[in-house]
């Protein structure tokens, strides 16, 4: 029930909206240019993957670098910028381009304003369910929905569930969910009214821990969902929080739930996948039988899907920015044409929904003095997607550098968080929005030369393996106080060359220890304060940021 209070706060959000930015008018993104659509057939599908605990709207940079290796080398999602631009016919300069590359950012954003906003999402979706009736539309969550934010981090995911509630998606899927803990995953799985899915999830005694597939019906046509997590979740993440759960691809039992929903009579079968793109890519090829694979992960928008064979893939970005929509024509029991759309989410231009934003309001109420408390103030870009450096994680590398006493500063290559103006405070909030995790500590250890390099290889690896089998998404750990040449291409084990201890311009020995700094280690039982409370004590001491615009890391991409 909405209380008057929350009322209030609804009101006072949609107040601070104010008139749509003059650039905004002046490119005509209005809301309903951003919903134009031309329906097609009996079924609408709604994609949004990867929030990652965004509830308001917010800059994201997307990556000026974006490297593909082996048969993805040159193809998208892996352009960015002109590349990009040229490749979908996209203007310089325009809406679009803000929206999906990275270069003129600063500028464009000024002229164009905050992407995302649950309130926002809502009322696209409220929308097109009311334009095609909501008999003919499924929504569904691509999962990396419940982390993110303090808020999501002191509830245990539960602000997320909450709001989720009131989109009523039909499905969703996990990735950094289950950094909650098996246990949390399965009480908030089962407080939804709707199915957490994950086919490829079993417990030891090889048995499924949630609902492979649902079934729903749509425009009258029969519509099978599939459920894939992460696949890689215990490697990339603390395997001791879900100790009992084995995970992996798990191509035979998809291609066993791909039939049996085809012999209950599904028209239509979608994979709700948390791949990552290139894993969705190799799976289309390999597993028949899926008309269409719903891709999260790896945080690409793509304005167009991929067609592989007779699958679909879409990419739907991340962190709220855009709603995917896949309208299908069904006959003869199987898909006979698609349309699509991936609608960015231009927060100015959108009347937030009241219900919406009054429950947002509810949820941050509790800690929303302490997450405007300004921290500093930066005096360039600060954003973190790239494949082997980012701004803000500079700033993170240099605070625990300065605060934890390192001459080596080593930070995870996750691909959310803000991205903050010149010019722009820098809130707590900023800080938790790109470090609430459930495993913060800052250790301190020591390592070897030869140690520290196998770790960036390891990562490498994992990053560029050729085959998107043995890859895990994200970015390359983020370096602190010491430079190398990065080349994706090369045989395992040599990626990593020319290894610099910055301060001294040293060649790194390998014989020799270092004092190592980092966080978000996967082992148990680390120890050291949480990477926020680090990031925070170096703004007290250096509250004016000004962001390099260099690399640590020399890219060889050719």
């Amino acid at each position: 029930m909405i209380t008057r209070r929350d009322l209030l706060a609804a009101s006072a959000a949609l107040a601070a909206v104010g008139p749509v930015r003059r650039a905004a008018a002046a490119q005509s993104i209005t809301q309903d240019k951003l919903l134009e659509f031309s329906p097609l057939g009996q079924v609408t599908l709604l994609h949004v993957t990867d929030l990652h605990a965004q509830l308001l709207p917010m800059n994201f940079r997307e990556p000026s670098v974006n490297i593909g290796v082996g048969e993805a080398h040159g193809r998208p999602p892996h352009l960015s910028d002109a590349a990009f631009r040229k490749f979908f016919a996209i203007a310089d300069g325009s809406p679009d381009a803000f929206a999906l590359t990275s270069d003129d950012f600063v500028a464009l954003a000024r002229e164009y304003g905050r992407m995302g906003g649950l309130d926002r999402i809502a009322t696209l979706v409220n929308a097109i369910r009311a334009e095609r009736g909501a008999d003919r539309v499924a929504l569904l969550d691509g999962g990396d929905t419940w982390q993110g934010s303090w808020t999501s981090l002191q509830t245990k995911g539960a602000d997320m569930v909450a709001c989720m509630a009131r989109l009523k998606p039909d499905a969703m899927v996990g990735h950094f969910e289950f950094t909650y803990g098996q246990d949390r995953v399965l009480e908030l799985a089962k407080a939804q009214d709707f199915p957490f899915l994950a086919s490829n999830i079993l417990d030891e005694w090889k048995e499924p821990v949630f609902p492979a597939s649902r079934m729903i019906t749509r425009g009258g046509v029969n519509i099978a969902i599939i459920g894939q997590a992460f696949p890689f979740t215990p490697i990339a993440n603390p395997r001791w929080m879900m100790p009992d759960w084995n995970f992996g691809i798990q191509e035979e039992l998809l291609r066993a739930n791909v039939a049996a929903a085809r012999a209950d009579g599904a028209a239509v079968v979608v994979l709700l996948s948390h791949n990552g793109y290139d894993v969705d890519r190799k799976l289309a090829v390999r597993v028949g039988g899926i008309d269409v694979i719903l891709s999260g992960h790896t945080h690409d928008a793509m304005p167009r899907p991929e067609l592989i064979g007779s699958t679909i893939l879409v990419a739907s970005g991340c962190n709220g920015k855009f709603l995917s929509r896949i309208d299908l024509d069904v006959r003869g029991g199987k898909v006979a044409g698609w349309r699509y759309k991936l609608i960015p989410v231009f927060a100015d231009a959108i009347t937030p929904d009241p219900a919406m934003a009054a429950e947002i309001a509810k949820q941050r109420a509790p800690y929303t003095a302490g997450l405007s408390k300004v921290l500093g103030r930066t005096q360039g870009l600060l954003y973190r997607r790239g494949n082997a450096h980012g701004s803000f994680d500079d700033l993170i590398c240099d605070a625990m550098l300065a605060e934890r006493d390192a001459e080596i500063a080593l930070s995870p290559g996750f691909r959310w968080g803000p991205s903050l103006l010149p010019g722009q405070d820098i809130t707590a909030d900023d800080v938790y929005n790109a470090t609430a995790i459930t495993y913060p500590a800052s250790y301190r250890a020591v390592l070897t030369g030869a140690q520290l390099r196998d770790v960036l290889e390891d990562v490498a690896d994992n990053l560029f393996n050729p085959d998107p089998y043995y890859q895990q998404g994200g970015d390359m750990v983020r370096v602190g106080g010491v430079g190398y040449t990065l080349n994706p291409n090369a045989a395992i084990g040599r990626r990593i060359s020319d290894m610099v201890l910055l301060r001294t311009g040293t060649a790194i020995d390998a014989a020799r220890l270092y004092r190592v700094a980092g966080w978000a280690s996967i082992n148990q039982a680390t120890e050291g304060p949480p990477i926020w409370d680090v990031v925070g004590a170096h703004l007290r001491n250096h509250p004016e940021v000004r962001p390099r615009d260099q690399s640590n890391v020399k890219l060889i991409t050719t």
